[in-house]
């Protein structure tokens, strides 16, 4: 495709910064060096490799060994779920690894409003006395809607607080998926209030198959993969330092430029919408009007195709999506949607932009052009 394109799907997948690549490209070569083996070469790696898991740590408040590295989100959300034997409560918008995970467990789904907002009344609730985890991502990936997770960590608190009062040991924990939100949002952990949090380097301009579970220490799991006994016994393997350098060079640099990045993603979104919704009147916007990620976008064209404006977009050079990459690539109507009240009419017309470092006031302007036209287009092709 020689036409430039506008790439507006940051939530699938983000560009690595050349800052993390030039971080990590010494650990491909020169320091291939295994750090678990004795000789000084291999130390200095493995100095290198504990120096970028404290600086994970620092960035979301945590200590270096409350921190496990693994090979992605959905690996961390494996490991949260595993050693589990109790009941669980997740939300009915969770990404589909939380849900086929508490599809192993006596479970509770519990909904939303039509916003994809997830209350703390709705979760205290769902608990039972036999609830030993409660999962909620901290903002949905396809709505951008962000979660009053503070008071559902209360919500938890407090029950974990009246089980120790009636002599009850049954464990409960508050597990959240922060990899959408962590380059939007401040994450620390004792802020949040949660036992278990998991993040994704893709998510944030790092490397894809890197990510983290940190895990409050009363918190007890089972390893997922046993062996030589690296990080801590609970995912073990040879560790993959260049991945995981490059992970805490990515989250440094989030810290260090969220505010400026979201004020700055807020101002082209909310430019972005306001073009399109005055151009269609009767388009609809998804997710929560004050609590929403500053780069999402969600919005549905009403007896539109949304599969069909994809690949109409994608010809003109602007790439957005229909919601999780997931559904997406299986051809389902997204679980999200269905979740929050959304027709079917209302579902299938919608699309997904997500907005991020590569987009820029010239080219937010031309895709807003470019989606007018198909959109106008397309309302006159179904209307004959």
């Amino acid at each position: 495709m020689d036409k430039e394109l506008i790439y507006l799907d940051h939530a699938a997948a983000t560009p690595m910064d050349a800052r993390v690549l030039a971080v990590m490209q010494p650990y491909f070569s020169d320091c291939f060096y295994n750090p678990s083996s004795p000789y000084e070469p291999a130390v200095k790696v493995r100095n290198d490799y504990d120096k970028a898991k404290h600086s994970l740590a620092v960035s979301i408040g945590a200590k270096p060994g409350e921190i496990i590295m693994t090979a992605g989100a959905t690996e961390s959300i494996n490991l949260a779920f595993n050693g589990i034997n109790g009941h669980v409560v997740v939300a009915n918008i969770e990404h589909h690894a939380v849900l086929n995970c508490a599809k192993r467990c006596v479970h509770t789904i519990i909904e939303s409003d039509e916003r994809g907002f997830i209350s703390a009344e709705a979760v205290k609730s769902a608990i039972k006395p036999e609830t030993q985890l409660v999962s909620v991502a901290l903002a949905n990936n396809e709505l951008g809607t962000v979660q009053p997770l503070r008071e559902i960590a209360q919500v938890v608190k407090s029950e974990r607080e009246a089980r120790l009062i009636r002599g009850d040991k049954t464990p409960i924990y508050l597990h959240s998926d922060a990899s959408q939100g962590v380059g939007q949002l401040d994450i620390n952990v004792a802020r949040l209030g949660v036992d278990m949090l998991t993040l994704n380097s893709g998510k944030i301009y790092g490397p894809k198959q890197v990510g983290l579970l940190w895990l409050a220490s009363h918190v007890r799991l089972q390893p997922l993969i046993v062996g030589g006994g690296q990080e801590r016994g609970f995912r073990s393997g040879t560790e993959n330092v260049a991945g995981v350098i490059g992970f805490a060079k990515a989250l440094e640099l989030v810290v260090e430029h969220r505010k400026h990045e979201t004020e700055r993603l807020a101002e082209l979104r909310d430019g972005l919408q306001q073009f399109l919704t005055e151009a269609f009147p009767k388009t609809i916007i998804s997710g929560h009007s004050r609590h929403r990620l500053a780069g999402h976008l969600h919005i549905s064209f009403p007896g539109l195709d949304g599969e069909r404006l994809i690949f109409l977009l994608e010809d003109k050079g602007v790439l957005v999506s229909t919601g999780s990459a997931c559904a997406a690539n299986k051809g389902t109507r997204s679980h999200v949607l269905t979740a929050i009240g959304l027709s079917p009419a209302v579902a299938d017309g919608s699309i997904r932009i997500t907005l991020g470092h590569l987009s820029t006031t010239e080219n937010i302007k031309r895709a807003g052009e470019i989606i007018a036209d198909v959109i106008r287009r397309e309302y006159q092709r179904v209307s004959k």
